[in-house]
């Protein structure tokens, strides 16, 4: 019951004095964002590199017309899925080559036994249904592209 106690009014402590400058420390969310992939939404292409915003509010720098849309959130979303669905594909690719290759040294290695040949050929398949996911991991943006208009 002490450490019960204890750790509620250590957590209100640091709570109720640290939160508000947590808090204070944030910036303005701005209305812009700079774009990690070439994509086209609605028939305009918007290079990989270019920055999109809402309608001349973007502080990171004076956008041009052709720049300022009402999708700019979209777009984000768009380029921010981009981002992790590549990250999540080279981790998953990194990770089928070794087993891959620990399937393929547990097979060498066997001399027959067929436990250990079973464990090699189990790698090699969890690599493979690595691989399809992977796979599945690049069409995400097209599925979230589909459901979101």
């Amino acid at each position: 019951m002490k450490k019960i106690i204890s750790t509620f009014i250590l957590s209100v402590l640091f709570f109720g004095l640290f939160t508000p400058a947590l808090v204070s420390a944030q910036e303005k969310i701005p209305n812009c964002c700079e774009l990690s992939r070439t994509i086209e939404l609605e028939g305009q292409t918007y290079q990989k590199g270019e920055t999109v915003g809402d309608e001349g509010t973007c502080n990171l720098t004076d956008l041009p017309p052709s720049h300022q849309t009402k999708e700019w959130g979209l777009l984000c979303l768009l380029s921010s899925v981009y981002v992790v669905t590549d990250w999540i594909f080279t981790f998953l690719m990194v990770l089928v080559g070794v087993f891959v290759i620990i399937g393929a040294f547990t097979l060498v290695t066997s001399a027959g036994d067929p436990q250990r040949t079973k464990s090699g050929r189990d790698y090699i398949l969890y690599a493979a249904i690595g691989m399809a996911v992977a796979l599945l991991a690049k069409a995400v943006p097209a599925i979230i592209r589909g459901l979101l208009g």
